[in-house]
């Protein structure tokens, strides 16, 4: 795919762009948004002032421009030649609410941190909602990889999801909508979630800060939370704990480049200096076949990859890979 100028993207565009009210920004540097702080641009980046901002954007754009939407960047790698097209971030003041709505049920917007869901929770004695303190990402990346931690996961609260496709439709779908397994929904990738409503169970306020307090507790003992990180690199397999087999196959502490498998937590991909998304991606591949020949289990990636590779700088899935 063929990589254009930011600002011609823009001005292709037209003038219908005069009615938003959100923000575009041509060739915008992903490394000041993914949490590993490496990458290259975004052709173009836009992020909506709310929904019906967004929905415009939507009618706007024509069908043949790619679209990527990010989150908070938590679990996000960038390859080092950019995102082709537009990229969608959702704002803080448009998508970032968490409020009440109904007994033991809680509104968050997508692009709300899965901490702040846990602190409405507490704060309102509704239970469920724990685990979420430890996941240091956003609700709309909860929604689609059903996130999970200390024995809870996105899809035992969720009640319903609201969303909008890649025409400006919008959606309202059900738990059972969504198509939940382990790390993953079935719901299809071109729709964007806006916010979704959540349901716990009334609990002890002192019980939840309890629980709270020992997943973070958990957190910043095990892993390495100071360190520019995309959290888990790796899904578990069934049976398996995917930092043991890491472990188990000498790739604790392993490095490429500025990267480095944590030595802390193994299953943890770090930036120890400037590392380029190259560094990060073949490192996460080495580990993969290392893994698979020491124990024939074929590590899935947990964190999400995008983007397109510079020229001579591709990294190749293992050997033992088939296509993800």
């Amino acid at each position: 795919m063929k990589q254009v100028n930011g600002e011609k993207l823009l001005a292709s565009l037209g003038s219908g762009v005069n009615e938003l009210r959100g923000r575009l920004t041509p060739d915008a540097p992903m490394e000041r948004v993914t949490w590993f702080q490496a990458g290259g641009l975004a052709e173009l980046m836009f992020q909506p002032h709310d929904v019906d901002d967004l929905v415009t954007f939507l009618k706007l754009l024509p069908e043949e421009v790619p679209l990527t939407v990010v989150g908070v960047g938590s679990n996000l790698l960038v390859r080092d030649g950019g995102i082709p097209g537009v990229v969608l971030r959702l704002s803080a003041k448009g998508f970032g609410q968490v409020e009440l709505a109904g007994e033991n049920r809680i509104l968050a917007g997508a692009i709300c941190p899965d901490k702040h869901i846990a602190a409405m929770a507490m704060d309102n004695g509704i239970g469920g909602f724990a685990f979420y303190y430890g996941i240091p990402g956003s609700i709309g990346g909860a929604l689609r990889m059903n996130a999970g931690a200390n024995g809870g996961d996105t899809a035992a609260r969720v009640v319903e999801v609201h969303a909008v496709d890649r025409q400006g439709n919008k959606h309202v779908l059900s738990n059972a909508d969504m198509g939940y397994t382990y790390r993953h929904s079935a719901v299809p990738a071109d729709l964007i979630f806006t916010h979704a409503i959540f349901e716990g169970y009334s609990d002890e306020r002192a019980k939840i800060r309890a629980e709270m307090d020992a997943v973070r507790h958990h957190r910043e003992t095990v892993q390495p939370v100071k360190e520019k990180t995309g959290g888990s690199t790796f899904k578990n397999p069934p049976g398996h704990s995917a930092w043991e087999l890491i472990d188990e196959a000498g790739c604790r502490g392993l490095m490429n480049g500025g990267a480095q498998m944590s030595s802390l937590h193994c299953n943890f991909m770090i930036n120890i200096g400037h590392a380029t998304g190259y560094d990060l991606e073949y490192l996460g591949e080495t580990v993969r076949q290392r893994v698979f020949e020491k124990s024939g289990i074929k590590l899935e990636w947990e964190i999400k990859r995008l983007g397109i590779f510079m020229p001579g700088r591709e990294v190749r899935p293992f050997q033992g890979a088939t296509t993800e």
